[in-house]
């Protein structure tokens, strides 16, 4: 046997165990891959719903027929850092302060509450949707609210605006039923009612409150934009801006 052809064996017997550590090696580093694939997918997901946009559901049938109980909506959580608000958009904040009333949630098993929690983090569930509210807006800093005229109609700035296009209301009737007020929105605030006005606990409700029912800007989440549960009502959100088109500004009201 030649040197060339000795030295070739302890090559042909290694080849075997070689494949097996690169196959190996290979599982190891697309597992590998996987993981950090699943972490940076994780963060961008967390970093978008911190940031940019959040996932809830509706709670109530204050908002109805706009959203209706159990409604999934996503909101933009660039607005509140970066633009104000206008008259007519749909909103979602923390209670003020005596909005809600105290809630005691069921204990539930560890392994549910760690599954939610991670969910959460990635805008997937909302458990704290029943700590939150949604109303639209329809005064903002500055304006003077009035309910209500002859109509039924709500003023604002001096201008009745016709709301019949989004209220929810019982057939035959032009106007919910009023309750009276006269307010001044201050700065940092917002004025906000329900749609469905009648069964809604909004800003008229909770002038007794701390807050006086105004919403601080600092509680908003956000602007609800879009429906995307049950598929059957997937959209946009409709704000109405043209409802509050005549509305002049705080500073050029009479």
């Amino acid at each position: 046997m030649s040197s060339d052809q000795t030295a070739s064996v302890p090559a042909a017997a290694a080849g075997p165990a070689g494949g097996e550590h690169d196959r190996r090696r290979g599982w190891l580093i697309f597992l590998r891959d996987v993981v950090v694939i699943v972490v940076v997918a994780l963060l961008v997901s967390f970093l978008v719903k911190t940031f940019v946009v959040r996932s809830f559901y509706i709670p109530s049938a204050s908002m109805a027929q706009t959203l209706l109980v159990d409604d999934r909506i996503l909101v933009d959580e660039v607005t509140p850092r970066f633009g104000g608000y206008e008259r007519g958009d749909v909103v979602v904040f923390r209670d003020p302060g005596g909005w809600l009333p105290p809630t005691v949630r069921a204990p539930r098993p560890p392994i549910v509450e760690a599954g939610e929690w991670l969910l959460s983090l990635v805008g997937l569930s909302a458990p704290d949707s029943d700590d939150h509210l949604i109303k639209r807006v329809i005064g903002v800093a500055g304006d003077h609210v009035v309910c209500c005229n002859a109509l039924g109609q709500v003023s604002v700035n001096g201008v009745p605006i016709d709301e019949t296009d989004y209220l929810n209301l019982p057939p035959g009737r032009d106007a919910a039923e009023p309750v009276p007020y006269e307010i001044d929105v201050p700065e940092g605030s917002l004025w906000v009612l329900g749609d469905n006005r009648d069964s809604s606990r909004d800003s008229r409700y909770n002038q007794d409150q701390p807050g006086e029912g105004f919403v601080p800007l600092e509680n908003v989440v956000g602007r609800a934009f879009l429906k995307t549960w049950p598929v059957s009502r997937f959209g946009p959100i409709d704000f109405h801006h043209d409802v509050f088109a005549g509305v002049p500004s705080s500073e050029d009201a009479p």
